[in-house]
């Protein structure tokens, strides 16, 4: 018989992310935000390659990559808007942490399986956040997707890349719930 967690399970049902633009100070402290960081990495990991690693972004960092992601979307052309997008999360940021995915080399675990891992800690650190009792929020942005800002910003090797930035702080608006994924149009059973 299974020994349920009831839980758990009502807040993995009712769990929901906080907008970024409602989080402000204070974060968590490294007290704080390290059992979030150890629960993040006790993630499916086939080959227990650990393809994956963290960046904490905090104090100064957020203003040098708001910088830093205005000048990128300069040199790539983007508009005013984009810019403006590009640098938002930076400017408006307490805490986050930069999921870094770095795929190993490995004859049987495909380099799509470890991007799945990276983006599994993504989602088990926003879960470990909310579950603390702290607003949480995964971003990306065009900036994740720049190599330039990834090497300048975060010091990514060639091989690395972005899955996501996880905003942790305090929240101080409760955001309406949004329509979720209708169970029925999105599930096909098969038993024979």
């Amino acid at each position: 018989m299974p020994d349920p967690n009831p839980a758990a399970l009502e807040f993995l049902l009712t769990r929901r992310s906080r907008p970024a633009k409602t989080l402000k100070a204070p974060g968590p402290d490294r007290a704080a935000l390290e059992p979030l960081l150890k629960a993040a990495l006790r993630t499916p990991d086939h080959g227990k390659l650990e393809p994956w690693r963290l960046v904490v972004i905090e104090g100064a960092a957020f203003p040098r990559l708001a910088e830093l992601a205005e000048t990128r979307g300069r040199a790539l052309g983007k508009d005013d808007a984009a810019l403006a997008k590009g640098r938002q999360q930076f400017d408006q940021g307490i805490l986050a942490v930069a999921v870094i995915e770095s795929p190993k080399d490995h004859p049987n675990v495909p380099e799509l399986e470890q991007t799945y891992s990276a983006g599994a800690v993504c989602l088990a650190l926003l879960n470990a956040a909310l579950a603390a009792g702290w607003g949480a929020n995964w971003l990306s942005g065009w900036p994740s997707h720049d190599r330039g800002f990834m090497e300048q910003g975060l010091g990514l090797a060639a091989h690395e890349r972005i899955a996501g930035f996880i905003h942790i702080a305090t929240e101080t608006n409760a955001a309406p719930e949004r329509p979720r994924p209708d169970l029925e149009s999105m599930t096909t059973w098969i038993s024979d």
